[in-house]
């Protein structure tokens, strides 16, 4: 099924591609169209021909992009995040995300066992260290009035 659509969605690719190209081009020499007028449309019949058959390619390519996109979802299985409601959108700070196992060291732990890693451990929740001072900002000039 996802292969026909993307084969009807190529299709319409090259389709929608080729319409845009021949259309004549109302900016000045960039259009393969602009020369005089052929035999088989008038000016305005086929600008109006052109303009429809955009259109119509425009959303049936976009209908294909969606049918794509839905098959896509549902042969990954993965859920959404729009799918996740209450505790499951938002995890409490330090708990585990969906689908990762919250048992065993972290892979931040793992890679310091692995590596012998010697940065120092992080600080306590001691309060006992100094709190840093922001210098203060300087006063602004006073501006002469010119009474």
């Amino acid at each position: 099924m996802q292969t026909v659509i993307i084969v009807i969605h190529l299709m319409i690719v090259i389709a929608l591609i080729a319409v845009i190209l021949i259309q004549r081009s109302e900016g000045g020499a960039l259009g393969i169209g602009g020369g005089g007028g052929g035999a088989m449309f008038s000016a305005r019949g086929s600008a109006n021909l052109l303009t429809r058959a955009t259109t119509i390619l425009a959303a049936i390519f976009f209908v294909t992009s969606l049918a794509l996109a839905l098959l896509a979802k549902q042969q990954s299985g993965a859920p959404s995040i729009l799918d996740l409601t209450g505790e499951e959108a938002a995890p409490a700070a330090g708990s585990a995300l969906p689908g990762i196992p919250a048992d065993g060291p972290s892979l931040l732990d793992q890679l310091n066992t692995e590596f012998g890693s010697t940065t120092p451990a992080p600080p306590s929740d001691d309060t006992s260290a100094p709190a840093r001072s922001t210098p203060a900002a300087p006063a602004a000039p006073e501006v002469p009035s010119g009474n």
